[in-house]
């Protein structure tokens, strides 16, 4: 009995001695292949991590980046366009001053020959088409004359039944006629004729003539001057709101770097917190 317990001692140490050698070979093999597995985790982790911080730099830099370019671009191009309006405007006056001139010099007769009539109706009560041989003095070199104007407006009181005792309202100019004839002496101390006193008001009015003719040249150059600056306002308007729709797509581009940046950050550090975790319940 005591040889067949020994045996059996034998036996049983040997075979947990064998046992023991094999677990022993099994647990280092896993060791082995879990440090293997723990380094893969830890490398492909660093990986992750050093490519997640790079697209996050990536992110912010090209963020930062493009806002520099959106303020630069707002800045300068404001400023260049700014410069180059106020010397496409200095080009635009100057270039109006001299077609307005010369609008306003093709206006002046015409002007001038228009406040003539108007005050000769105005003036006398009578129509440039009623009086005879009227019409035909209006013309560049004959409405300033005086004299002429005034023999024909006073053909025409003659003519008229003024001086043959009918009512003064038959004629328009005959009440002009006897008023100032009659004002004439007490203001002068002598009788005047009619001439003269028809010659005076001529006179009057010519001498007004130019004075309209100036006002038709400068509103002629004020509306070549007020187009053309028009013409460059609406031009550099375009390109300032081009540039404001640049800076704004910049800003916009700006806006999406910095969400992917935060993202990609709350993403990595999420991770990161879980990974942590699981090293920490791995190590206990």
């Amino acid at each position: 009995m005591k040889s067949v317990k020994g045996t059996f001692d034998r036996q049983t140490s040997q075979r947990f001695e064998e046992y023991d050698e094999r677990m022993k070979g099994k647990r280092q093999k896993r060791k082995e292949e879990r440090d293997k597995n723990i380094q893969e985790i830890i490398e492909k982790d660093r990986m992750d991590k050093s490519l997640a911080e790079k697209v996050e730099k990536c992110c912010l830099i090209c963020g930062c980046g493009l806002g520099g370019v959106a303020a630069s671009v707002g800045l300068i191009g404001g400023l260049t366009v700014n410069e180059l309006k106020k010397a496409a405007m200095v080009v635009a006056i100057a270039g109006a001053q001299k077609s307005g001139a010369l609008a306003g010099e093709v206006a002046r007769i015409p002007a001038a020959i228009e406040a003539v009539i108007s005050g000769i109706e105005r003036e006398f009560g009578v129509s440039t088409d009623g009086v005879q041989g009227l019409k035909s003095l209006f013309t560049a070199n004959t409405y300033n004359d005086v004299t002429m104007i005034a023999r024909a407006i006073n053909s025409e009181y003659n003519a008229s039944s003024c001086l043959i005792g009918r009512s003064a309202t038959d004629n328009s100019i005959c009440p002009w006629v006897m008023t100032k004839q009659g004002a004439a002496p007490r203001i002068q101390g002598k009788a005047v004729s009619t001439y003269e006193v028809i010659e005076t008001a001529v006179k009057s009015i010519v001498s007004d003539a130019p004075k309209a003719a100036e006002t038709a040249v400068e509103t002629a150059t004020k509306e070549f001057i007020k187009a053309s600056t028009d013409a460059v306002e609406s031009t550099y308007a375009s390109c300032q709101i081009a540039i404001i729709a640049s800076v704004v797509a910049i800003l916009i581009i700006v806006l999406v770097m910095i969400i992917i940046y935060l993202i990609l950050r709350y993403r990595r550090k999420k991770k990161m917190k879980k990974k942590a975790q699981y090293t920490k319940l791995l190590n206990e």
